[in-house]
Order: C-alpha cells, then sequence, then structure tokens
C-alpha cells in the first residue's frame, strides 16, 4: 500500500491538530499592598474629629487588586481600596500610569473603595471638611499618604499582573441583612422594628462573589455589599465591616486574597453599630455568607470580557451667583464658608463654575452572565434596584447584575430624583461637605440610567 507526499502530510497535519495544546483558557492574578498610613495623620469621615490624628490600629488597611484576563486576551483589573473614597485627580493620575505601563485602556481599570470612615484623608475628597480647613503641615501629611497609596497601588497591580496565568473565574450570589435605610428607620428603633419585622425603606441585601481559582485552588474572592462603613468612629485605622470580612475569609481560605467593594450604600447604615463587637459581628456575617456561596456550586464564568466606560455631563441646578459666595463665605458654619471661599478662589484665578460634572460609569460585562456596573459618588440603594430590576436576569432573581458604588471618583452623594426631591442629608446637604457649588439638577438619576443602558448593548 503506497501514500503520496500530499496524503502524508495531510495525516501529518492530523495528527499535530490532535495533540496540539487545549483551546485558550482565561487568566488571571491577584496581589494586595498594605495601605496603612505610615505615620500618624488626620482621619477622614467625620468632621468632629477636625485634625485629630488617628491614635492606634485595629486593622490594617489594603489594596488589592485583581487581574481578569479572557480567552481573547482582553483584560480587566479591579483595584479595590479600604478608603473612603478617591478623588478625580487622583484617581486619574493612577489610572494613567497603569494604563501607560500595561496596555490599558481606561475602560479597562477600576478603582473601587470601601468607604470605611476609619481610614485617612485621601487627596482632595471631602476637602471643604477636611483639607482646605487644614494647616500646612496636617496639609503636608495628605499630600505625602497620596503619593505613598499611588506608589502602593501601583506596585499591587505590577504584582497582580507578574501572578498571571490560567485560571477559571465561577460567580454566586449570597445575603447579608444588617444594612438598614437610615432615612426611613431611626437609629434607636431598629433592634425593636427589626424584631417586630417592621422594617421600612428600600435596602440591597445581595452579596455579589466572584471566585477565582488555580488549579482547582481559590486563589482570589471579590465581593460586594451596599452599606455604609461606619460601625465605629474611634480614632484607630480600621477597614470596619468590610475590613473584618476580608480577614475572616483569608483565614478560611488559605493563600487566597479577598477584595471587597461597596454597593449603593448612600443611605444605607450598619445598624445597631457603634462598637467594636458589633464591627466584627458584622463583618463576620458578611464573611458567613461569602463562604456559604464558594462552598455552595458556583455558576462558572463562560464567554467573554467587555469593558466600557465613558464620563456623562451630570447637571448641576442653578448656580450661586458671585455674590451669593461671598455671603457664604461669612458663613457661621465654617464648612459652608470654606466651600464658598475654596470657588471664589476659583473664580479669581480666571476659572468658572461648571454647569456639569464628569461622571464617570463602567460597565462590565464578565462572561455570559454577569453585568457589573461602577459608579461613582455616593450612590444611594435605589439606583441598585433599578438597574438589577431593568438589567437583571429574572431566572437568577436578577443577582447576576452587580452595582458598585464609591468607584473611580468619589465626588458627592448621587441621590435618586426621589431622594432628591425628598431633601435631606444624601439629597444635598452633604454637597457642602463635598465641595460642588450646588445640589443635582432634577435628571440626574436619568442622566446616569440612559448611560448604563448605553454602555451595556
Amino acid at each position: 500500500m503506497s501514500f503520496s507526499f500530499r496524503s502524508l502530510s495531510l495525516i501529518c497535519f492530523a495528527f499535530m491538530l490532535s495533540v496540539s495544546p487545549a483551546t485558550a483558557s482565561w487568566k488571571g492574578g491577584v496581589a494586595k499592598s498594605n495601605i496603612t498610613p505610615q505615620q500618624p495623620m488626620p482621619m477622614s469621615g467625620y468632621a468632629s474629629r477636625g485634625t485629630k490624628h488617628a491614635e492606634s490600629k485595629l486593622t490594617d488597611l489594603w489594596a488589592k487588586a485583581m487581574l481578569i484576563e479572557d480567552e481573547s486576551g482582553h483584560q480587566a483589573v479591579l483595584i479595590t481600596l479600604d478608603l473612603v473614597g478617591i478623588d478625580r485627580e487622583l484617581s486619574q493620575k493612577i489610572c494613567k500610569e497603569i494604563g501607560a505601563k500595561h496596555k490599558l485602556k481606561r475602560d479597562q481599570i477600576s478603582l473601587a473603595t470601601s468607604h470605611t470612615h476609619t481610614g485617612p484623608v485621601v487627596g482632595s475628597t471631602l476637602s471643604p471638611m477636611h483639607y482646605l480647613l487644614f494647616d500646612k503641615e496636617n496639609q503636608q501629611l495628605v499630600d505625602d499618604y497620596a503619593k505613598f497609596l499611588t506608589a502602593q497601588i501601583l506596585k499591587t497591580v505590577d504584582q497582580a499582573f507578574a501572578d498571571r496565568s490560567e485560571a477559571s473565574f465561577s460567580w454566586g450570589s449570597g445575603e447579608a441583612t444588617f444594612a438598614v435605610n437610615r432615612r426611613n428607620n431611626k437609629e434607636p428603633d431598629v433592634p425593636n422594628l427589626r424584631k417586630a419585622g417592621e422594617l421600612k425603606g428600600p435596602s440591597d441585601h445581595d452579596v455579589p462573589v466572584l471566585v477565582m481559582k488555580k488549579k482547582d485552588e481559590i486563589r482570589g474572592i471579590v465581593f460586594g455589599y451596599a452599606c455604609h462603613s461606619t460601625t465605629i468612629s474611634s480614632l484607630e485605622w480600621s477597614g470596619d465591616y468590610g475590613g473584618i470580612a476580608q480577614i475572616n475569609l483569608e483565614k478560611e481560605f488559605p493563600g487566597a486574597v479577598a477584595l471587597f467593594w461597596a454597593g449603593c450604600g448612600g443611605d444605607q447604615n450598619p445598624l445597631p453599630r457603634r462598637t467594636v463587637e458589633l464591627m466584627n459581628s458584622y463583618g463576620r456575617r458578611l464573611a458567613d455568607a461569602v463562604t456559604k456561596v464558594v462552598n455552595s456550586p458556583m455558576h462558572e464564568i463562560r464567554g467573554g470580557l467587555k469593558t466600557k466606560y465613558e464620563e456623562v455631563d451630570l447637571a448641576l441646578a442653578m448656580l450661586p451667583t458671585k455674590e451669593e459666595l461671598v455671603d457664604q463665605s461669612k458663613s457661621a458654619n465654617k464648612y459652608i464658608a470654606s466651600r464658598a471661599k475654596m470657588h471664589l478662589d476659583r473664580l479669581a484665578n480666571g476659572q468658572k463654575m461648571s454647569q456639569t460634572y464628569p461622571y464617570p460609569v463602567q460597565v462590565w460585562s464578565v462572561g455570559n452572565d454577569v453585568t457589573w456596573v461602577f459608579q461613582g459618588g455616593e450612590v444611594v440603594v435605589d439606583y441598585a434596584i433599578r438597574i438589577k430590576d431593568e438589567h437583571g436576569n429574572q431566572k437568577l432573581d436578577n443577582t447576576n447584575v452587580w452595582v458598585a458604588g464609591y468607584s473611580n471618583d468619589v465626588m458627592a452623594y448621587i441621590p435618586s430624583r426621589r431622594v432628591l426631591l425628598e431633601g435631606g442629608y444624601e439629597g444635598g446637604g452633604s454637597m457642602i461637605y463635598y465641595g460642588l457649588p450646588t445640589i443635582w439638577a432634577p435628571e440626574v438619576e436619568e442622566t446616569i440610567i440612559k448611560s448604563v443602558e448605553k454602555l451595556n448593548q
């Protein structure tokens, strides 16, 4: 029996195909770095602290990064930070440096903060409440920390890329119920209301979970929850309940890095609160909810990774006149005066007050199921509920849609139209402390929702 050269070539080619490597797989990497301030400095979160420095430490604070890469080679980097927030200028600087080094576009990088109120002052976040009222020595401490933070984040991302190797990803969702709508329930009444099943107002008790495995070993656990990180207000560094949950998960799953992001908890508090015991309890409860998901059958991530990002012009209400700013600068309320002086200084330097703010909206599609929305600012829970209803899979109880707040730029509270019209702290009073010249315009919610819809197409 004889074969032609052509027949032999075809046989060899077929054999090569039969022993060729498996099809391309997902890849991932994870890393963490300590971002606890290396010297005493002012704490963020509460105006009542003034310029008081942290006196001790309950937990360390961490920057953590997870690299996600699909079969086509498209990458995304999630960076979680145990911080109250991050301002636009610092966020842009960090993302620009990461992008340049690792050849990533802006849509491929997300900075998600935990909003802990027992962390340091970060850059110009809440500047009328902090930085602008500080003396030069404390301002220098804040400036120095921003440099340290930037270096630690860049190092963490580098390490996550160095850890890049074949990985599998899966997702699930659990539940934790300690978040309470603070606008509708008075704090002293919460224990009795909870016992009677009479808590009021919307909340989001979902606990989204993303697990990265390498060779069947868990290497990364990403999880979120929609609740303020305000269990305690002491002069001690702490990641609050989210930090405790991360610590517990890393003990439960040795070798894994746990990454926490805050959901739309702008109007949600952990109640009751104000003790270390409660902080530890909430952290344990959240970690238990995640562990239950990890130890149950999870949904394997299949499909590709898509990343999109845009900044929309979010409209403000009527701007104050120069004369009104001058009057405000004389206010007995030092925070109102601080904000007014900031805007008067900008006007004196030739800057105009803008009628809009460049608001960041980011959407990642992780596989065929998960839609991950990242919003800037302190987002109220109405957004999570609406976005899940409009973009979720009802067969999965809409748990395949994850909505993070406090991401990329924490410039103000982001009220829904309902909360804006109701007023109160989240509806407008908080704008004083963030520095925007006035409250948001009524169309704020629709502008954001249309952006999410556009990016999720």
